[in-house]
């Protein structure tokens, strides 16, 4: 099933949204990170001391896109996974869902998201050379070798051990699934 653009794009700004009160409404200051002047990001705001820096989801306002990606793979990804990656830059926002606690992915730059379509590009080689349907990764679990990935075929959204077909349907579609999430705050 595919989500409509402005549904998906709404469901992850409000679930930021969301996360972000939650850290504040504990923490009483914005999510930290630890300063690495390497790693810039639209995400940083300000110092928070001198090893750490106020972090929040920040939207993508350049244009990038995943169509080196389709055209080096000669494939189509499916577009509720391209809105997903192309709306925020965010460090992971962990949520709890009926299935458990998970961490959702998102690109931290520019920078980044080349390095996403990169590890993209290895995940779709390993489903060909498998023989396996096409799923794309968006969230992790706490077990390493779970992760949380879209149909390509449907945007259905499913659970799957890494290098192993997709096993356990858990949402429709990408919007459904990211309305069923709540903040997990560490």
């Amino acid at each position: 099933m595919k989500s409509s653009p402005c549904e998906l794009m709404q469901s992850l700004s409000l679930f930021s949204q969301k996360y972000l009160s939650s850290y504040q409404a504990k923490y009483q200051h914005l999510p930290l990170i630890e300063k690495d002047e390497k790693w810039p990001s639209p995400c940083l705001s300000g110092d928070y001391d001198g090893n750490h820096q106020y972090w929040q989801p920040s939207e993508i306002r350049e244009s990038i896109s995943f169509d080196n990606v389709e055209e080096a793979l000669e494939i189509t990804i499916h577009a509720d996974f391209k809105t997903y990656f192309t709306t925020l830059y965010s460090d992971t926002l962990d949520a709890n869902c009926i299935e458990g606690a998970l961490s959702l992915l998102f690109a931290w730059s520019e920078d980044d998201f080349q390095r996403l379509q990169e590890n993209l590009i290895g995940h779709v080689l390993m489903k060909q050379k498998l023989k396996q349907p096409l799923t794309l990764f968006f969230a992790l679990t706490d077990d390493d070798n779970i992760i949380l990935s879209l149909n390509n075929d449907n945007g259905e959204v499913w659970v799957e051990k890494v290098g192993c077909e997709a096993h356990k349907k858990v949402a429709d579609s990408l919007t459904s699934f990211m309305n069923m999430l709540t903040p997990r705050i560490p």
